[in-house]
């Protein structure tokens, strides 16, 4: 936690653009290195009060979920689906340590919901994770989404195909197959079926690749 942390305050501070906004990151940060019981419930309040900066919220997200506190489990699910990547990540690997009962079902909802693909990367990644039981129906539902979107992003769908793949259910066959049809898929598909059968092909005849159209993502 402490390189990650590290890490956290690195990029904040790089984004600062104010003496005041520095001065407010040295008074946060300070809270933060106090860690008794006091200054975690100023953290919480960070969380909730209002005309807070974005990297307040998420610092004190930070330290409450890697110390177990699921009141960071709000902040971070919006965290997990930023437009901003590194925050995304960073969000995925403390909701991972929280461990909160909510999480799966957050990222499920966020990875599947057509308005955010763009942004769904790391939530998917942290269903694969999980292993959580809306991990593979998220997935296979995502994957079915841009395989059968005009605009495909097709890093969100290989990032499914290699995650089912990960994950090694059945239940992402058919799917798996459907992905093997294009040619941008096709090698991180067949190494998914390939997975899931033990090492060995489920097709005897595997399907041709087919192009995407051209001008797609």
């Amino acid at each position: 936690m402490d390189d990650e942390f590290r890490t956290l305050t690195e990029r904040v501070r790089a984004s600062l653009t104010s003496q005041q906004e520095t001065a407010a990151h040295a008074s946060l940060l300070a809270l933060v290195r106090q860690g008794t019981p006091a200054a975690r419930e100023q953290l919480a309040r960070i969380l909730v009060a209002p005309e807070q900066p974005l990297w307040a919220r998420e610092t004190a997200a930070f330290v409450l979920g890697s110390a177990g506190d699921r009141r960071a489990f709000e902040t971070l699910v919006l965290l997990l689906n930023y437009r901003e990547p590194a925050r995304c990540a960073t969000a995925a690997r403390v909701l991972a340590r929280l461990g909160d009962p909510r999480t799966a079902r957050a990222a499920a909802a966020l990875a599947t919901n057509p308005l955010r693909t763009a942004y769904s990367l790391h939530p998917i990644r942290l269903l694969v994770e999980l292993r959580a039981p809306e991990s593979v129906p998220a997935l296979v539902a995502a994957l079915e989404r841009q395989l059968a979107a005009r605009d495909r992003h097709w890093p969100i769908a290989r990032a499914c195909v290699e995650g089912l793949g990960a994950i090694g259910d059945e239940r992402a066959v058919p799917a798996l197959k459907a992905a093997a049809e294009h040619i941008r898929l096709s090698a991180a598909a067949a190494a998914a079926l390939a997975r899931i059968s033990g090492g060995g092909s489920l097709d005897a005849d595997p399907p041709t690749p087919r192009p995407g159209r051209a001008g797609v993502r």
